[in-house]
């Protein structure tokens, strides 16, 4: 039986790797940080699994990874865990360097001296590409990032590349763009839409604020990405992949598809701007070429974006219809 440990098991990517790993008859072992309310919603149904362990650990205690992986000696390790809301990486830009960069290193040094011969995934992200050098972005495209999640991922990314160049590590990066899921967090702007035109429809609120409406993004089906994930480290060689659908829409194109899906017309009916959630620096286009994931990992899209969309929005009407608040 294959050994698999995630970081951010918890969390939308790590909830669905889990699974489809537990599919695919892996023992998965999942990092968790001790805390006094811990949040196990999104890994519910897989819980009591019998090929599912929790561990207790952070990215920010080094000795936590290397006993763990000494003791575990996993054959894959995926780095998911990360602060991944780009807002709140202006907001705390010290904690973000500490999780989202410097914590890819504790991973990669515990990976070093405890299990070398193990196989690591770094969760890069299209974030890194910021302020965009060419268009539509592949895994040759200068990075200059806009956030300091931005910066921190582009740290993660390069030093993922020097381990992996330094002392022959089966290491690789997936420059995810973004996806989405109904087990996005809320603060993100696509499961805040979702959500929010799902409260409308059911009458618990009157309209939505959001910032820049303009903003095109890449997006994709969350559980569609992960199998992607696990399929670079099914190769021989280890390298770096864009993970993406190929097509932008704007986040002006969500909200009306979503108030299509929950049958409330125009979208302007419901919609607020509010300069709050504007970001200091803007990411006005992203866009990735998946070509080389498509051909070498044999991967790509099962659903299109307006299914996604559509898939999100019904989710939450059920969940807003059983919550009482």
């Amino acid at each position: 039986m294959k050994k698999a440990f995630i970081t951010g098991i918890t969390g939308q990517d790590g909830s669905y790797l889990a699974e489809s790993l537990l599919e695919k008859g892996y023992k998965v072992y999942g990092l968790t940080r001790r805390t006094s309310t811990q949040n196990f919603d999104r890994i519910k149904t897989i819980i009591h699994n019998p090929n599912l362990e929790l561990i207790s650990g952070d990215l920010i205690d080094q000795h936590s990874l290397t006993f763990a992986f000494q003791d575990i000696q996993p054959d894959e390790i995926y780095n998911l865990a990360a602060q991944s809301f780009v807002k709140a990486s202006w907001e705390q830009p010290v904690l973000t360097g500490e999780f989202t960069a410097i914590g890819v290193t504790r991973v990669l040094e515990a990976m070093r001296l405890a299990c070398p011969k193990a196989k690591f995934y770094q969760a890069s992200s299209s974030e890194m590409f910021g302020k965009v050098r060419e268009v539509p972005q592949n895994e040759n495209t200068p990075f200059y990032p806009r956030s300091p999640y931005g910066v921190a991922k582009v740290y993660g990314h390069w030093i993922t590349v020097n381990y992996r160049e330094s002392y022959d590590m089966f290491a690789v990066s997936g420059i995810l763009f973004n996806h989405e899921s109904p087990r996005r967090g809320l603060e993100f702007v696509t499961r805040k839409i979702s959500n929010a035109v799902a409260r409308i429809k059911l009458g618990k609120q009157e309209f939505i604020e959001l910032g820049n409406l303009d903003s095109k993004r890449d997006w994709g089906y969350a559980k569609d990405y992960v199998e992607a994930m696990w399929a670079m480290l099914q190769q021989e060689q280890a390298d770096d992949y864009v993970i993406s659908t190929g097509e932008t829409h704007s986040v002006r194109e969500f909200l009306e598809i979503a108030c299509k899906a929950a049958g409330l017309g125009d979208y302007e009916k419901y919609y607020k701007h509010n300069k709050k959630y504007d970001r200091p620096a803007e990411v006005d286009l992203l866009i990735g070429n998946p070509e080389k994931a498509m051909k070498s990992l044999n991967w790509k899209p099962t659903i299109n974006f307006e299914e996604l969309v559509t898939l999100m929005v019904q989710q939450d009407l059920e969940f807003e219809s059983k919550n009482a608040n």
